[in-house]
């Protein structure tokens, strides 16, 4: 009469309770792999987008000061309207000619004196730093590096018209990411 007893029994043997754990365990797994996938690509997203604030940034910049050239050359000022960028040999983003090669240069948009060269193509310019109280990016030296670099050169079309080209790289787990953007800027005066 026992062992009529013991084949009635309902409860779990040991390999139905090592089966489910496993089953349980892989789905956790799964589940933990998901959420890992999303926080790396929510990561690169991130960066993505600040690389391509950071290209609108530059470019709006060196738009900004061709028209504030353009007044001081209305107003009876002597600015041409590459005036500060590239209009001279001395000049950050100078492109070229009279025995001076392109350079390439940043600009730094929260203090518009640290625009400056860096040396001759891409890849000599300094990272970006930012500053942690405003979240703004700039050059300033007390201000913490990040990963990113931007880097900008001018190339002459033609007397009114350059091709502005700005790189942004920066790394993501170790991996090399860049982008570039280019724009022709027309003179205005």
């Amino acid at each position: 009469m026992q062992s009529k007893m013991l084949k009635n029994s309902n409860g779990f043997t040991l390999v139905e309770t090592l089966v489910a754990i496993s089953i349980l365990t892989l789905s956790i797994a799964g589940a933990f792999t998901a959420v890992q996938s999303g926080i790396q690509s929510s990561t690169f997203a991130k960066d993505q987008i600040t690389a391509f604030w950071l290209a609108q940034e530059g470019m709006e910049f060196i738009k900004n000061r061709r028209d504030e050239n353009a007044l001081n050359s209305i107003s009876g000022g002597s600015a041409t309207w590459l005036s500060g960028l590239s209009a001279v040999s001395d000049d950050p983003c100078w492109f070229g000619g009279g025995g001076v090669s392109q350079k390439t240069c940043i600009i730094d948009s929260p203090i518009p004196s640290n625009t400056a060269p860096c040396s001759l193509g891409f890849g000599t310019c300094p990272n970006i730093k930012q500053d942690a109280t405003s979240g703004l990016f700039g050059h300033a030296s007390s201000w913490t590096d990040t990963n990113f670099k931007r880097e900008i050169q001018f190339q002459s079309i033609s007397a009114n018209e350059v091709l502005i080209t700005i790189k942004i790289s920066w790394t993501n787990r170790n991996l090399a990411k860049s982008f570039e953007v280019t724009q022709s800027l027309f003179n205005r005066q």
